[in-house]
């Protein structure tokens, strides 16, 4: 239990005796497993209360061959099952600088925020597997500490651990938090021009390359070169990462 504790924040205490909202979450899960049945992703569901893992979908990619109960069951204890140990070191680090992030921002505007990492688990044949992990708050005591927080596992498109992101739902910018100095730095979010748009969407559709020229009436050559730039623009190497990238970060 001691090494379970240290994910969780003194600052994002939330005691049995919090003053919490009950009302505000109804019957929330019925959402949440709707949700899971219509997305390649995996979810779960993080009760800061109890410490533990309220919901956890039945897609394999997070359950490194266990059950969902059973990784429910398991709770924290299975990233120190199932993820490198120095990742587990690098999650711990990441949910201090998160929490230690929320207690500069106004409580209203704490459930706009997501943050986004990537890190190796390893999967029930003890490969490792590098996702991305997005979390956001679902719901606050009263006193704007994170009660509930939907957590989305999916592959990641980039090549090591690490890479973490803050965003905010509205804002043209990024918070990117450097693991070495521990310090958040700025910048700006990535927008693809109407023809990356265009040519990304029509991918995601599964048309092919000619398909795609004799749709927007250009050649060939001008869809390689605008797939191209796209993939310069945000660092993939072919399509499918583009698309994985695209869906990630809520491009399309």
């Amino acid at each position: 239990m001691e090494e379970i504790n240290r994910f969780f924040n003194d600052k994002n205490e939330v005691s049995k005796d919090a003053d919490i909202d009950f009302s505000q979450s109804g019957d929330y899960l019925e959402a949440v497993k709707a949700l899971a049945r219509t997305t390649y992703q995996s979810l779960y569901v993080i009760n800061y209360q109890t410490k533990a893992f309220e919901y956890v979908s039945e897609n394999p990619l997070f359950l490194c061959g266990k059950s969902s109960e059973e990784v429910k069951e398991l709770g924290y204890a299975f990233y120190f099952q199932n993820v490198k140990p120095e990742d587990v070191e690098m999650l711990i680090k990441i949910n201090k600088a998160g929490f230690d992030f929320y207690e500069t921002i106004p409580v209203h505007e704490r459930k706009l925020y997501s943050i986004s990492y990537d890190f190796y688990l390893i999967n029930g044949k003890k490969n490792l597997i590098l996702v991305n992990h997005k979390l956001t708050p679902m719901f606050l005591t009263e006193e704007g500490q994170v009660w509930k927080a939907l957590c989305i596992v999916s592959l990641s498109n980039s090549s090591a651990s690490g890479n973490v992101v803050l965003s905010k739902e509205g804002s043209d910018t990024l918070l990117k938090y450097d693991y070495v100095t521990d310090v958040w730095e700025k910048s700006e979010k990535i927008k693809l021009s109407s023809r990356e748009y265009e040519i990304l969407s029509l991918y995601a559709s599964g048309l092919t390359i000619n398909e795609i020229s004799e749709k927007l009436f250009i050649t060939a050559d001008t869809v390689k070169f605008h797939r191209k730039k796209l993939f310069e623009k945000i660092g993939v190497n072919n399509i499918a990462e583009a698309l994985t990238y695209a869906k990630t970060n809520k491009l399309l």
